[in-house]
């Protein structure tokens, strides 16, 4: 493999990583605590997200995947309004 070849993949492939890092530290905006309660149980967790939508939705998912069990129950819950939203900064 040509000496120019092997530079310009190493190049490519260090600017790859380099977005990589980068981007994964820039990905959050918004960080939001979400308390459900369903069928008497309850649970609260934050969550962060570029939108507040995405961050409101993995921390309210969150919070039902620890009170409920298979998909009747996951489903319900995640229709079921959440009982507490705390938006941080």
């Amino acid at each position: 493999m040509p000496k120019t070849l092997r530079i310009a993949l190493a190049g490519l492939v260090a600017a790859a990583l380099a977005y990589l890092v980068w981007s994964s530290f820039h990905t959050a905006k918004f960080r939001v605590e979400v308390c459900v309660a369903y069928h008497g149980l309850s649970a609260c967790r934050t969550a962060e997200g570029r939108t507040q939508n995405e961050a409101f939705r993995a921390a309210h998912d969150n919070a039902c995947s620890q009170i409920t069990a298979g998909v009747t129950g996951t489903l319900g819950c995640q229709n079921t309004p959440a009982s507490s939203v705390v938006w941080n900064p």
